[in-house]
């Protein structure tokens, strides 16, 4: 690491204000437009049940998800090679959501007969329920490489409806049907039970599968309104599942857990989550609402609640040094071999004082144990609650174990932990906690910069974050130069940068955290045709860190509308105004190969050699390759390809020259008819009078 590295990072208000360029240069994905997966649709021209789903003939018919319709819990899946490298990391960790909070599985397809094929198409869509036909297409094409829209578009696969189209819809939110695009009304259909099953779950604002509250509006007012004002801003959250949408999937799965979670633990209950006092220690945890010198309520609730609010306290004024504190969890069982443990942690006044984590690991019979040392945490900062995160790799059955130390120095209170979750997954490798978050917001010196970090490759970089422009809130990714930059490769190839604004909900099964991510395309350049990714020494500016050190930092790219204010309201964002931004850098190159069996070609694989004109979409109908042809306001396409263009105009020139040539057809036939019956009577006439005058002559 550089000189100026660990001086800032460990920065108490972790806000960094440095001299150089008054205004960073930033650049925005997507070019600042946050569009929602039915804006995306809407402009593309996609005419789809729904804005976003794809019907077969029997569900057009009938829209329940039977048996027939559902996915096996683990379900065969293949990134194709359409999709973009930040579309393939961004789907990936929208998978390790499901395993949080579900049942529900994913692997790549090796052979099984029916997968998902998820490629880059025009907009985001998918079918409902399991197809039938082999390989069934989602598309999460440009624009829809959200974590959020791609949790949406799987659960359509696995069986679920939009949210406001449920019966009792009516009670909850108001339909404004003359803001509605005309031809769009559809869209706003409701069903009643026998078509779409609520599975006996309340109506949920909060779902990732409502509507927002413009969706397919003829201008800027809303087309929906819901009767609580209160979730105006609430309804079409991308952000994460909501509680609801993670019932309702279990229960249509008959899920009674989670794959990846493994503990969560608030201190509520009077057993403190089944974790043991060691007898081999020499002083206890006690289970608090509030200690002497701090801290004044538990994490979970903030003293919001009265009558309630735990954490578990170690009073280190109390005993000697070296004396210690030993708590363990219960016995866990570990299935992927990586685990995260994640709790927050509070110092009161006893700056010597540390916290260890070891890892007790059980053999198979139960017989005896290992205890091996994690992590020593010291130097902790005093006064507030701080996060924490230690990776683990267990294998075996064990136990998580706390252990309070006293440290040499005086103690006027002790050591409290709080909200400790343990999950199969991976660790952030950042976590940036920012104190007086509220005060900064929309202020003078609301907009500032990360301390620097380094991604586990070794490049160096800040994050900037954007609170002055309100309402919407931005967040930016800076390659910045470092120690390492002789060593490594330029311009950056394929980074994905995932930044998340924790939610701070106790339970991590409940959490709604925002997340976007990006990737360092090495082959993007801007105008100049200067790399973008390249060397910060090479094409970015010099900047100096208030203690005198220069450095440069690189253009930023990012999201101008990470989340709004009103989002920011809407979960424990802020807690104790304090906001914690968890931030990874990993390598995502290895997702240019394809690490399974590709799907060779059949009569239920034909979309690949089956070519939509005009930006149609190819699906696969009983057996057969068609076209969904695009269409717009008063225009569309047809035919087999989608290659013939209609439109309303040409409808009625057709329409005009069809009555033209009618009436035409009609007077020339009308006119050879009276010509015809006159020429006829006139024969008949003549021929008459013929006879008559032969009769008077025979008669004569």
């Amino acid at each position: 690491m550089n000189s100026w590295y660990l001086p800032w990072f460990l920065c108490p208000a972790a806000v960094l204000l440095v001299s150089g360029l008054p205004t960073p240069e930033i650049f925005d994905v997507d070019n600042g437009l946050d569009r929602d997966i039915f804006d995306i649709n809407e402009d593309l021209g996609l005419d789809l049940f729904e804005g976003d789903i794809i019907l077969d003939e029997i569900q057009e018919r009938n829209a329940i998800v039977g048996e027939r319709y559902r996915w096996p819990h683990t379900i065969p899946y293949v990134l194709d090679d359409s999709l973009e490298m930040n579309a393939r990391g961004v789907i990936l960790k929208a998978f390790e959501r499901y395993r949080l909070k579900s049942c529900i599985d994913f692997k790549p397809w090796s052979g099984e007969p029916n997968y998902i094929s998820v490629f880059k198409g025009s907009g985001c869509w998918s079918s409902v329920g399991k197809q039938l036909t082999r390989m069934q297409q989602l598309s999460i094409g440009e624009g829809c490489d959200k974590i959020a829209t791609v949790q949406h578009e799987f659960l359509h696969a696995l069986g679920f409806w939009h949210e406001q189209s449920r019966s009792d819809r009516d009670d909850y939110v108001s339909i404004i049907w003359d803001r509605i695009i005309s031809g769009k009304e559809r869209n706003f259909d409701s069903y009643d039970d026998q078509v779409i099953d609520s599975m006996n779950v309340p109506y949920d604002y909060s779902s990732v599968m409502h509507y927002s509250k413009t969706a397919f509006g003829n201008g800027s007012e809303p087309t929906i309104v819901t009767r609580v004002p209160d979730f105006m801003d609430v309804i079409g959250q991308r952000m994460d599942f909501s509680d609801s949408d993670v019932l309702k999937l279990n229960q249509l799965y008959n899920c009674s857990s989670s794959l990846s979670f493994m503990e969560s633990c608030d201190f509520e209950l009077g057993n403190v989550c089944g974790m043991i006092q060691s007898s081999a220690d020499s002083a206890d945890w006690q289970r608090l609402s509030q200690a002497s010198e701090g801290p004044e309520s538990d994490h979970s609730n903030m003293g919001r609640c009265r009558g309630s609010g735990f954490f578990m306290h170690f009073n280190s004024s109390s005993v000697n040094e070296g004396a210690t504190a030993i708590l363990e969890s219960r016995i866990l069982y570990p299935k992927r071999g990586f685990q995260c443990l994640q709790f927050f942690l509070y110092n009161s006044r006893s700056e010597d004082d540390q916290l260890n984590i070891y890892i007790r690991e059980y053999s198979v019979a139960h017989v005896s144990s290992t205890l091996t040392l994690v992590e020593q945490i010291k130097d902790i900062p005093s006064g507030s609650w701080q996060l924490y995160h230690i990776t683990l790799n267990v294998t075996s059955k064990f136990r998580v174990v706390f252990e309070g130390v006293r440290g040499a120095g005086a103690s006027l209170g002790g050591l409290s932990i709080d909200d400790i979750n343990l999950s199969e997954t991976w660790c952030p490798h950042h976590v940036w906690h920012i104190r007086n978050f509220t005060q900064l917001i929309g202020s003078p010196n609301g907009s500032f910069f990360s301390p620097p970090f380094y991604s586990s490759k070794g490049y160096a970089f800040q994050m900037y974050l954007d609170l002055y422009s309100l309402p919407k809130i931005g967040m930016y990714f800076h390659l910045i130069s470092g120690a390492n930059d002789d060593q490594l490769e330029w311009p950056c190839p394929w980074q994905q940068v995932t930044m998340t604004i924790l939610d701070q909900t106790p339970d991590i099964r409940q959490r709604m955290s925002n997340q976007r991510s990006l990737t360092t395309d090495p082959f993007l350049t801007i105008d100049n045709g200067t790399y973008f990714w390249d060397r910060p020494s090479k094409v970015g500016a010099q900047v100096i860190f208030p203690n005198g050190t220069q450095f440069q930092r690189g253009r930023g790219r990012g999201f101008p509308n990470f989340m709004t204010q009103e989002m920011l309201k809407s979960r424990d964002f802020i807690k104790g105004d304090d906001v914690y931004i968890l931030l990874t850098v990993e390598d995502i190159s290895h997702l240019n190969e394809q690490n399974y069996p590709l799907p060779t070609l059949d009569v239920s694989d034909l979309c690949s050699s089956f070519r939509c004109e005009n930006d149609g979409i190819c699906i696969l109908q009983n057996g057969k390759a068609e076209c969904r042809c695009r269409s717009g306001d008063g225009w569309w396409y047809m035919g087999e390809r989608c290659e013939k263009r209609g439109s309303t105009r040409d409808t009625i020139v057709i329409a005009t020259s069809s009555t033209a040539a009618v009436f035409a057809l009609m007077l020339i036939i009308t006119l050879v008819s009276v010509y015809c019956t006159r020429k006829k009577y006139r024969k008949e006439s003549d021929s008459r009078t013929v006879n008559t005058i032969m009769e008077n002559q025979y008669a004569l």
